[in-house]
């Protein structure tokens, strides 16, 4: 029963009904898809080794610090050991770059979310602009007793296209400005992770750690996620 009322308000809503559809499922689709992805990462956070991360590092043992980030599924971590598994090289390039690997995973589909946002009242418009012009067309018959079901349907095509639309927005909208937010925080925490790690490698240069244990660990290939 339900089924054939949205049937019936979807084929009343018009042709444009079908573009609305497949942004409805793409919504559902990146938003699902988001969602499980941040439940997941906020399961390999691990703050409790930064922390012991952080503190070998300060104070000068990095193989303890190389040993405590490998192997880690928390990004942050990960970004670390790829740093440090470049000491005797680029070590701010390597984290620059292991900092983009995992802000770009995490932004994935934000694109899409800010499209789907402004493309679906365009959409509702747009099938709002149809119904009216269907209305006026109606007004226009000469059998104006004749055109009643057609002024009623131009509207009604015109109210459906533009909820729903709307509907889909407002959907997408949400998640999309939660998940800029998650993005600006990771960003924030690998920077200034990062910066933690360069200030501590510098600072047990100076009281003459060389990190020659790091000498058989660099240019290997670092785990992927």
């Amino acid at each position: 029963m339900l089924a054939n009322i949205l049937v019936q308000h979807f084929i009343a809503g018009g042709p444009v009904m079908w573009p609305i559809l497949v942004t409805a499922i793409v919504a559902v689709s990146v938003v699902g898809e988001r969602v499980f992805w941040w439940w997941r990462e906020s399961l390999k956070r691990d703050p409790k080794t930064l922390e012991q991360l952080f503190a070998a590092l300060e104070n000068g043992d990095f193989g303890a610090a190389t040993a405590l980030s490998k192997g880690s599924e928390d990004p942050i971590l990960r970004m670390i050991y790829h740093g440090l598994n470049h000491f005797h090289s680029s070590m701010q390039g390597a984290l620059q770059v292991a900092a983009g690997a995992e802000l770009q995973k995490a932004g994935r589909f934000l694109t899409i979310m800010d499209t789907l946002v402004t493309l679906a009242p365009l959409l509702g418009l747009l099938g709002t602009v149809s119904g009216i012009f269907r209305t006026f067309l109606a007004l226009g018959n000469a059998n104006f007793e004749g055109a009643t079901g057609q002024i009623t349907g131009g509207i009604g095509e015109a109210l459906i296209a533009t909820m729903c639309g709307l509907a889909i927005a407002i959907f997408s909208l949400i998640p999309f400005n939660f998940f800029t937010r998650k993005l600006a925080q990771l960003q924030f925490e690998l920077e200034s992770s990062a910066t933690n790690v360069e200030v501590m490698v510098n600072a047990a240069r100076q009281r003459g750690h060389d990190g020659t244990e790091f000498r058989g660990e660099e240019n290997k290939t670092v785990p992927s996620d």
